[in-house]
């Protein structure tokens, strides 16, 4: 597809350059910098991941997020106006929501762009305060959020694109309008290359630790279960895939979405990485004064035969094991949205979540809040819930510490973005990779109660494993 700069027509770069004098008209008075943004329609047959993938650059952060089978919703990102990357510890994500808001004051912008429109914060958080230690997490600090150079969206049969850019007093807004131009006028929107099996190099599948050390640690983690010591843990492991090539974050990614079109499809991407993953789980979505989450834990396999599958979701729906760890999740949910709600109002019974490869019990929840609290807030008052953590999260916590022996980095984090109002929804980043050239390092975790089966907990993290290591190999 060739380039989009002919979609910002010349009324449009009047508007842009208005915005532009407006903002650095209140850069002066105000003595600091102000955000300008303006937002202009695009085709809305643009696919916007391969639009964000064939027109980064190399130094450019970007983002994508998708969930095709909700209308279509898509969420690109390109480049850094503003970021958000210092802030670490336990209130990390109230710092980071008072850090967004700060930086949309005075800014020029429209107060009613549709969701996902206008200027938004893209990005997410390591699962640990103090982030991945490893350096392969370097560019992925404990907290990263990015207000974008140049954002995208689509939504049914509509999409907007939207530039932003800081002013400053003494910026020329002639300048600056001509530089962004530049920048829209180079998009394109080339096809997704293709998943490559590699045949010739081939890949080289291992795990992190030894699988009989996840068994071992399952089987004390139940141990300490049964005795009371908690009630639910979650341990996680990582497999490494090693290719004779770096691998295309945009193969891969496009391999999941088209996998997983349920799942929230998302790309955090850097200069020198890209996590990439398709989760089911979402951790909140903010509308206004309505939030929505959904309970995810208790897992078995799918199955092509129909009658299988569906035998397969009926014992899940009825195993104490899995109802036992589920209701652990919901009840640690309903806990944290409590004190921030007028109400927090759960489905009685959880249902299936079928997605390609693997089936959860899920249960819808939904809040209205008390008072205004950001979505990124929200994620904070969340996060981790007992489906990537454990219950209670303060004794998991040096449990997973004690037994784990894994850098979790960003894995099951929260992804997501929020936009100006404060709107915004994240996910949990499951069943995902993280791309390092040559290197995939994938992770998958299993919820461990007191009649958790140690082998039946490793097999389930291979069904999960599954999800992305088709999408790496081709395979």
């Amino acid at each position: 597809m060739a380039g989009l700069g002919s979609a910002l027509t010349e009324q449009g770069l009047r508007g842009l350059r208005d915005r532009v004098k407006e903002a650095i008209w209140r850069a002066s008075r105000a003595g600091r910098r102000v955000v300008a943004s303006y937002s202009f329609e695009i085709d809305p047959a643009l696919d916007v991941a391969a639009c964000v993938f064939s027109s980064r650059r190399a130094e450019d952060r970007f983002f994508v997020w998708e969930q095709p089978d909700r209308d279509d919703f898509a969420i690109g990102a390109l480049g850094s106006a503003w970021t958000i990357d210092s802030t670490a510890g336990r209130d990390r994500f109230t710092a980071a929501s008072a850090s967004a808001v700060e930086a949309m004051r005075d800014g020029v912008f429209d107060d009613r762009a549709p969701v996902g429109a206008g200027p938004i914060w893209v990005g997410g958080f390591a699962f640990a305060p103090s982030g991945g230690t490893g350096y392969q997490w370097t560019s992925l600090p404990p907290t990263l959020l990015t207000l974008p150079a140049l954002s995208l969206v689509r939504s049914g049969g509509t999409a907007l694109a939207t530039v932003n850019v800081v002013c400053r007093p003494s910026d020329d807004p002639g300048a600056v309008t001509e530089r962004m131009a530049s920048r829209i006028s180079a998009l394109r929107a080339d096809p997704m290359p293709v998943i490559d099996p590699d045949p010739l190099g081939g890949f080289e599948i291992a795990s992190a630790l030894p699988p009989e050390a996840f068994v071992r640690a399952v089987g004390e983690a139940s141990r300490r279960v049964r005795e009371g010591e908690l009630r639910k843990v979650v341990l996680a492991r990582e497999v490494t895939v090693a290719a004779s090539r770096p691998f295309k974050p945009a193969a891969v990614f496009d391999g999941l979405r088209g996998g997983y079109p349920s799942c929230y499809c998302y790309c955090v991407g850097t200069p020198e990485v890209a996590f990439v993953g398709a989760s089911p789980e979402l951790l909140a979505r903010r509308v206004g004064a309505g939030v929505s989450t959904v309970a995810l834990a208790g897992s078995t396999r799918r199955s092509a035969d129909p009658a299988v599958d569906d035998h397969l979701g009926e014992r899940l729906l009825h195993s104490d094991k899995d109802l036992t760890e589920h209701r652990s999740v919901v009840r640690t949910i309903e806990r944290s949205l409590g004190p921030h709600s007028v109400w927090v109002t759960a489905a009685e019974e959880p249902s299936l979540v079928k997605v390609a490869n693997i089936q959860h019990l899920g249960t819808p929840i939904r809040a209205q809040l008390t008072e205004p609290r950001s979505a990124i807030e929200l994620v904070g008052a969340l996060h981790p819930t007992s489906a990537v953590g454990g219950e209670p999260w303060d004794l998991a916590r040096e449990v997973i510490r004690a037994l784990e022996h894994l850098d979790r980095g960003w894995y099951a984090g929260p992804v997501g973005w929020m936009d100006a109002t404060e709107d915004g929804e994240f996910c949990v980043a499951l069943r995902c990779a993280l791309l390092e050239g040559r290197t995939a390092h994938c992770y998958a975790g299993a919820g461990v109660v007191g009649d958790s089966d140690p082998e039946a907990e490793l097999a389930e993290t291979e069904v999960k494993l599954q999800a992305v290591l088709p999408a790496l190999t081709g395979m």
